[in-house]
């Protein structure tokens, strides 16, 4: 499996400067909340440094991790699409560094530069397609160890 695609190493070194032009810095401690399913999505993060657990709530006291992330992935992309809702809930598995973005601050710039649209939306696209598959991966390989497909 290759390995995960960086948003910031994507985009073009003039990209990536407007991009960092509306950056702030956050952090967030070990098993801090950053955002819940069903939430405004209106900002998204590259994080730094740190672990963060994605997770789909099952029940109301079960939750499952669908993903962990780490240093130079992306963090949200639900701001990008309409109802800008999250799908999914974030906590910090260990304290966490990340650069923060306002969706709607980097919907102005792309507003204002179509190219960085593009390639924003290009390379999130590229990111959430090797999501996708490194999901299907894992499913069919916990599917195959737990007895499916007799």
């Amino acid at each position: 499996m290759p390995t995960a695609l960086r948003l910031l190493h994507a985009l073009s070194p003039e990209h990536r400067d407007r991009l960092m032009s509306v950056a702030r810095e956050v952090s967030f401690p070990a098993d801090g909340q950053i955002f819940e399913a069903g939430g405004t999505a209106d900002r998204f993060w590259v994080i730094r440094s740190g672990t963060v657990s994605l997770y789909q709530q099952v029940i109301a006291d079960r939750q499952i991790t669908v993903a962990q992330l780490g240093p130079g992935d992306l963090l949200g992309w639900s701001w990008l699409f309409r109802p800008h809702t999250w799908d999914f809930g974030a906590e910090a598995f260990s304290p966490v560094r990340a650069y923060e973005f306002d969706a709607g601050e980097v919907r102005t710039l792309c507003d204002q530069d179509p190219t960085l649209e593009l390639s924003l939306t290009r390379t999130i696209g590229a990111i959430l397609a090797h999501r996708l598959e490194t999901t299907r991966a894992a499913l069919i390989e916990h599917y195959a160890r737990h007895g499916g497909g007799r």
